[in-house]
């Protein structure tokens, strides 16, 4: 007869996170920033199909990184979620807290439950407020956990390389085009520090504007509006009061 063999729950837990880790890295980044007028959205996503970042409900956005069958359930049941609420309720009881809340249950319990893998995503969840200081962002990794974000924050592939980057040049009251250009460029940068180039049609750009005078505060940027900020606007600059590593 054979031994059984034994993992403690802290190795497999462990195990899990790993394997989990590993899926996100594998897939392309998304950045999300905060702007003068709202909060803009860039992920680079060659496809005009498959979108990583989309709306959920009037001021709220979703976006992800990981497998695209899993993200995409769990935006679609992010999107049921919030029709019920504003239509059982109010329309201004749906929030991205309320939102982020419903997405950690669900991540949570599929990370610890030993019957399914875990799922290898990670989601930003953001709601744009009537002032900047009301804006909410919301990252959520793959173990259902929730940290609240402020100024810009990175998902996926070298996520913590393009996260240093921005902090150290993102500020409060930039344009679009400078938030998009922030983005952009930190999203070209490889995990060994180098430059890639990415054109327009390479990014996929939403944003949550404020100024909508329409409830539905959440757009698609073109393409050639892209270019044209891109081309425009001065590649940015790190703050004087931070260093490069």
């Amino acid at each position: 007869m054979s031994t059984p063999f034994y993992v403690s729950p802290q190795q497999a837990m462990a195990d899990r996170a790993e394997y989990a880790r590993k899926g996100i890295a594998r897939g392309r980044s998304v950045v999300v920033l905060q702007y003068a007028d709202g909060i803009v959205f860039v992920a680079e996503n060659p496809s005009r199909a498959l979108h990583k970042v989309s709306e959920i409900y009037d001021r709220i956005a979703f976006a992800a990184v990981g497998k695209y069958n899993e993200f995409e359930n769990l935006r679609i049941g992010g999107v049921r979620y919030a029709d019920l609420r504003g239509y059982t309720y109010d329309r201004e009881d749906v929030t991205a807290r309320g939102l982020a809340n419903v997405y950690a249950q669900t991540l949570g319990t599929i990370f610890s439950s030993n019957a399914e893998k875990p799922y290898e995503v990670e989601l930003i969840v953001a709601e744009v407020g009537a002032a900047p200081e009301d804006d909410q962002i919301y990252r959520l990794p793959h173990d259902g956990s929730i940290v609240d974000e402020h100024g810009s924050v990175a998902v996926g592939g070298n996520s913590d390389q393009i996260g240093s980057y921005m902090d150290q040049r993102h500020r409060e009251g930039m344009s679009l085009g400078e938030t998009l250009k922030l983005g952009a460029v930190a999203l070209a940068r490889d995990s060994n520090g180098g430059e890639r180039e990415l054109s327009a049609e390479q990014l996929e750009v939403a944003v949550l504007d404020r100024q909508r005078s329409q409830k539905r505060k959440f757009k698609r940027v073109p393409a050639a509006q892209v270019a044209r900020l891109l081309e425009e606007t001065p590649a940015p600059e790190a703050r004087e009061d931070s260093s490069e590593e």
